[in-house]
C-alpha cells in the first residue's frame, strides 16, 4: 500500500510542473494582455509600457515562466493583478464553496445512481430501459441548462430555495444547505444515469461469477448476496466512474457557479481569464490539478482495499 501511494505521489510533481507550463503558455496565446485589460483603452502608452515592465510582460515567454516558477518553488504563488490579494488567500476563500458543490453533487449522484443501478440489475428489463433512457438524457443535458430550469421551478415558481447566492456554513448551516440544494442537483442529475448504468452492468457481470452461485447454493440470502458480496465485487467499476464524475465536475462547476452566482473557483477562473490575471489563472489550474491527483490517489487506495491484488501491481 505504501509503495502504491509513494508511486502516485512521485508522479504528482512532474504532473504539476507540466500543467503549470501548459497553462502558462496557453494563456499567453489569448488576445490582449493583463496590462491593457487592467488599464483600459484610455491609458497612455507610457502607462501601458510601465505596467508591462512591472508585470514582466515585456520579457520573453520563457523568462516570464521562469520568474513565475521561481516564485512558486519558494512558496510564492503571486498576487492578483486586479485585487492585489495573494493568490493562495484568494483560492483559500473560494475553494470551500467549490468543494461543497463538487463533493455534494458527486455524493448525491453516487448514492442515487448506485441505488438505481442495483434496482435495474435486480428488478427486470423495464427498470433497465428506464435507466438506459435516463443515462442518455442525463448525459445530453448541460448542467447550466438544468440549473436554469431548476431555478425557474423551485426558486421562481415555488420559492422553496434561493435562486442565487451563497451562505457560509458558520453563518447558518440551514441556509448554507438551502443555498446548495439547486446547484448540487444541477451538477448531480447528469451523472446519476451514467453511474446507474455502470452499476447495473457491473452488478449483472458480478452475479454471474462462480462464487455468487456458490453463495446461493450455500443458502445465503439474496439481500446479503446483492448488497454485500455482489456490490463489493462491482465496487472497482463503480469507484472508477464515480471518480471520473468527480473530476468532470471540476469543469461543470464553472457554469453552475455562474448560473447560481456562487463565489467559487469556477466563477473566479472565468473572470481571471477575461482579465488576463495570470497568477490567479495559474493558481486555479494548479489547485484543480492537485484535486485530481488527490482524487485519483483515493480511488487507487479504495481499489487496493477492495482487491488486495492491486497493492502489489
Amino acid at each position: 500500500m505504501l509503495r502504491l501511494i509513494g508511486r502516485r505521489l512521485a508522479l504528482a510533481v512532474p504532473l504539476l510542473l507540466v500543467v503549470s507550463m501548459i497553462t502558462f503558455f496557453l494563456q499567453s496565446l489569448l488576445p490582449g494582455d493583463a496590462a491593457r485589460a487592467f488599464l483600459g483603452i484610455n491609458a497612455t502608452p507610457e502607462q501601458y509600457e510601465a505596467l508591462r515592465e512591472a508585470l514582466h510582460l515585456n520579457e520573453p515567454i520563457l523568462v516570464q515562466y521562469w520568474i513565475y516558477l521561481s516564485g512558486v518553488l519558494q512558496g510564492d504563488f503571486g498576487t492578483s493583478i486586479y485585487t492585489g490579494q495573494p493568490v493562495l488567500e484568494t483560492i483559500a476563500q473560494r475553494l470551500p464553496i467549490s468543494l461543497s458543490l463538487i463533493i455534494g453533487g458527486t455524493l448525491v449522484a453516487a448514492l442515487v445512481g448506485v441505488l438505481f443501478g442495483i434496482l435495474s440489475a435486480t428488478r427486470g428489463p423495464i427498470v433497465r430501459r428506464i435507466v438506459d433512457v435516463g443515462s442518455l438524457i442525463g448525459g445530453a443535458l448541460p448542467g447550466f441548462w438544468l440549473g436554469l430550469v431548476l431555478s425557474l421551478i423551485f426558486a421562481g415558481m415555488l420559492g422553496w430555495f434561493p435562486s442565487t447566492g451563497y451562505v457560509d456554513f458558520s453563518t447558518s448551516p440551514a441556509l448554507w444547505a438551502s443555498s446548495l440544494v439547486l446547484p448540487v442537483a444541477a451538477l448531480a442529475i447528469g451523472a446519476v444515469g451514467i453511474i446507474a448504468k455502470v452499476t447495473r452492468d457491473q452488478m449483472l457481470t458480478t452475479v454471474q461469477q462462480p462464487y455468487i452461485r456458490t453463495l446461493r447454493a450455500a443458502g445465503a440470502s439474496e439481500t446479503s448476496i446483492i448488497w454485500k458480496h455482489a456490490l463489493r465485487g462491482a465496487g472497482i467499476g463503480i469507484l472508477t466512474v464515480v471518480g471520473l464524475v468527480f473530476i468532470g465536475s471540476l469543469s461543470g462547476t464553472v457554469l453552475v457557479e455562474t448560473v447560481f452566482v456562487l463565489p467559487g473557483l469556477g466563477g473566479l477562473a472565468v473572470s481571471a481569464t477575461a482579465r488576463h490575471d495570470i497568477p490567479v489563472i495559474q493558481g486555479i489550474a494548479l489547485t484543480f490539478t492537485l484535486i485530481v491527483i488527490i482524487v485519483n490517489l483515493l480511488v487507487d487506495i479504495a481499489y487496493a482495499l477492495l482487491n488486495p491484488k492491486v497493492r502489489t501491481s
